[in-house]
């Protein structure tokens, strides 16, 4: 093993944290009517977080269909039930719209779950998995990430909640929310030069896999 220095963050350190909240306006979106409208005023965002959220399958081989598409801006957040709604027309166009920067924490994982119920070419987004590397972040999660640059927790407790249910409770709205309005948060904290990995007190040694050595015949001075 090689060792290299980055920020991270031990479940130790991160369940030590203060709880983040989330403070802004929530929409349920559950008809074509109010899609329309929350496809209005999202096209007039030069940014969005984006996350989704599927009800948890506790049997073996079974799995569900993603229940729950989250859109924010920097002061609401949209809740799509696509059990309920499907993904209508207005709201697809929003994510194939390349103008609108949309940003996602393991992104290729929901375009798959979405892609299984829906054509969909997903356009304009920034995976943060890959976007805080360049920042000298070892960890990959969002709650991580977030614990990270804030010093703040981001409860996981609603992620293994029914996504189905009739009426999704207050705790699992604002859950959902925050998700989505945190990878904005973590992109442009980011991308406005607030975070130093070596000022910040996470930033350690840590070991990584050593590169794996190629050998190929007649290719010496590659």
């Amino acid at each position: 093993m090689e060792t290299k220095k980055a920020a991270t963050i031990t479940k130790q350190e991160l369940s030590a944290l203060p709880m983040e909240t989330y403070a802004g306006r929530i929409l349920l979106i559950d008809s074509e009517e109010k899609a329309i409208v929350a496809a209005e005023s999202l096209r007039k965002e030069k940014i969005l977080g984006f996350d989704t959220e599927t009800k948890p399958s506790f049997k073996r081989g079974q799995t569900n269909n993603v229940a729950l598409l989250q859109l924010s801006t920097h002061s609401e957040t949209y809740l799509i039930r696509l059990n309920m709604v499907g993904l209508p027309e207005p709201i697809k166009a929003v994510l194939e719209d390349e103008s609108i920067l949309k940003i996602g924490v393991s992104i290729h994982d929901d375009f798959h779950n979405l892609r299984k119920l829906y054509e969909l070419t997903p356009a304009g987004f920034v995976d943060l998995q890959s976007f805080v590397k360049g920042f000298k972040i070892a960890d990959n999660s969002l709650a991580r990430i977030y614990a990270i640059l804030f010093g703040l927790r981001i409860s996981k407790g609603q992620r293994l909640t029914n996504w189905e249910a009739e009426e999704l409770t207050a705790h699992q709205q604002a859950y959902a929310a925050l998700d989505a309005l945190a990878c904005i948060r973590i992109y442009e904290h980011l991308l406005n030069g607030r975070f130093n990995p070596v000022n910040s007190v996470f930033y350690r040694e840590i070991e990584v896999p050593a590169p794996k050595a190629i050998h190929e015949e007649g290719n010496e001075n590659k």
